[in-house]
């Protein structure tokens, strides 16, 4: 049994990192909530730090899942009398459950937050008026005594405006709240293994900050002169060495780079819509098609504006509040409307407890304007699910898909016939490789896709590897630990006509086929030649593709008579035309 393969209830891991610092970890080896970076279900920790000198604050306590063992554990190591501060990160109202506890406890601490997280604080205990909350600023400190003397910096991004770091320069501890994590849980405290989890930590920036690139670049920016030993996240293991930051800035420059962009403005008063756009905004950063995500909140409408210039298509979401959008929203609308140009691609989402005339106010308008919307407008009742998270990614692959296609229209035709290719190109084009379907289930999502980049690579342990396209769906689905199953077609197949159709996003890619579930839980088609079920071991960065490596573990010769189909190309710069592998 793995690591992540386990019933193991929750706790509270207690660990010193520093003199007069501790951390108290909460941990849970199971999938927290159904945002798209909890996704690969290998669990997570809500890390809070607690500082003792003179006198004592915590930082960045657990969210509503923890509030009872973490507050039995606190009690235990701790005498919460002495309690003077807590520091908010930002405010997350799921943890105002255990912020409501701690004040019960002491009624004199005081909150250290900044000023959008005041604000939001302030609605939230709005059943008792809150005096003891201290707004901080870039450049503010507050002194711990025993040295710990800590400074503060604004970390605002659109998903949280209200962001706010903590620097401790007596034990050069930087704790980064959101940045630098990763949704994995385990034993270790610190990450002295480092490559042991890139793959979280890479996945955990592609879902949550590929699409604030700028205001990644920005923060690097503030804290780039700090002498830091340690970087202490609010999720996985604490970052020892420089070299995730310096990943960090190496992506988001990457990410600022793309020819291609999409404005996606939200607002979210429950923090639904703003997942909704998370998952949409992932699956476009997939495709190499860069994201300016906007929260129309904190946005001014200078910078909506500027976006909606310069952007090369752009997605609106909205909740529904009391029937209608909020007041943010039908500004950024009109702001759309009167900036963007018609021929820029459009699309809508929102989410909604009763009603949603939100979303449909939102297409409507835009359809009158003269729009064309890319994808059917998104309507998600309540909280999204799993599902439904995977949903959203594949509309935001299908709409860059589409912007990236009118990109390619537009451009000048080569006089150039596939003869007359470069030569090299050509050469490439003909390695050839088996058809096969590739089936993968993680949770509840699965999904299904024609390959050709499939080979072998090990003889023991008996192993394959494939090339995916960063933009495939089943991408997501190929992390170490995953389960897929790799049916190999034979000549003359069907299913190759089948699986080269275009999906829409969140169709059932097997329906109507002859299938059965293999021991992982992943789709046989009983009608191809020989099918092999596998664990995906490791995956490796390659280009524009992942190159997965598995491990087979069974398989078997469906028809022995038949010859395994192969894939011929004419050129090395695609697959084929028209093919969605």
């Amino acid at each position: 049994m793995s690591e992540f393969e386990t019933t193991k209830p929750k706790d509270v891991q207690v660990s010193p990192i520093a003199e007069d610092i501790t951390a108290f970890r909460s941990r849970t080896w199971d999938r927290l909530k159904f945002e798209v970076e909890y996704s690969l279900q290998h669990g997570t920790t809500e890390n809070s730090f607690v500082i003792q000198g003179e006198k004592m604050a915590i930082v960045d306590p657990p969210d509503a899942s923890f509030t009872n063992i973490y507050i039995e554990s606190l009690q235990q190591h701790l005498d919460l009398t002495r309690l003077d501060y807590v520091i908010l990160g930002h405010f997350n109202a799921d943890a105002h459950t255990t912020l409501k506890e701690l004040l019960a406890l002491n009624p004199t601490l005081t909150f250290i937050c900044s000023n959008l997280a005041a604000i939001a604080m302030r609605e939230f205990f709005k059943d008792r008026e809150l005096t003891n909350i201290a707004v901080v600023r870039g450049g503010d400190t507050l002194d711990l005594g025993n040295g710990h003397q800590l400074q503060f910096i604004p970390a605002p991004t659109p998903r949280w405006s209200d962001g706010l770091l903590t620097y401790d320069p007596q034990t050069q501890i930087l704790f980064s709240d959101k940045f630098f994590g990763a949704h994995i849980c385990g034993e270790a405290v610190v990450d002295e293994a480092w490559e042991i989890y890139s793959e979280e930590r890479r996945f955990y920036y592609d879902c949550l900050y590929a699409a604030q690139a700028k205001q990644v670049l920005s923060i690097l920016g503030k804290i780039a002169d700090l002498p830091v030993k340690l970087y202490a996240p609010g999720h996985g293991p604490m970052v020892r060495y420089g070299k995730t930051p310096r990943l960090y800035r190496k992506w988001s420059e990457a990410q600022r780079k793309h020819d291609l962009t999409v404005a996606l403005l939200y607002a979210s008063a429950y923090g639904n819509t703003a997942l909704v756009a998370q998952a949409i905004a992932h699956g476009i950063t997939k495709t190499g098609v860069a994201v300016d995500s906007i929260n129309c909140e904190a946005a001014s409408p200078e910078e909506i504006q500027a976006a909606l210039e310069k952007c090369d298509g752009f997605i609106i979401g909205s909740p529904t509040l009391g029937g209608h959008a909020p007041t943010p929203i039908q500004t950024a609308l009109g702001i759309a409307i009167s900036t963007a140009s018609k021929n820029k691609l459009a699309g809508v989402f929102g989410s909604y407890g009763w009603s949603g005339e939100a979303i449909d106010m939102l297409e409507g308008k835009l359809k009158e304007a003269g729009y064309t919307l890319g994808f059917e407008s998104i309507r998600v009742k309540f909280t999204p699910n799993d599902v439904t998270v995977q949903h959203c990614e594949e509309t935001g692959i299908d709409f860059a898909r589409s912007l990236k296609k009118a990109r390619k229209r537009r451009a000048p035709k080569s006089l150039a016939s596939a003869a007359q290719s470069d030569r090299t190109t050509q050469a490439v084009g003909r390695l050839v490789g088996s058809l096969c379907v590739l089936s993968a289930k993680r949770g509840n999502v699965s999904s299904a896709m024609l390959a050709s980049w499939v080979s072998q690579a090990t003889f023991d342990p008996p192993g394959l590897m494939v090339a995916i396209a960063k933009e495939r769906v089943m991408e997501s689905l190929m992390y170490a630990g995953d389960k897929l199953v790799v049916n190999i077609l034979s000549e003359g197949n069907q299913l190759q006509k089948h699986f080269m159709k275009r999906f829409a996003p969140g169709e059932n890619r097997l329906a109507d086929l002859n299938v059965e579930t293999a021991h992982n839980g992943c789709a046989i088609l009983t009608d191809a030649l020989a099918y092999l079920e596998c664990t995906v071991s490791s995956r490796m960065e390659c280009g524009d593709h992942w190159l997965i490596y598995a491990v087979v573990e069974e398989g078997k010769l469906l028809q022995p008579d038949s010859l395994a189909a192969v894939h011929y190309r004419k050129t090395g710069s695609n697959y084929w035309v028209g093919a969605e592998v």
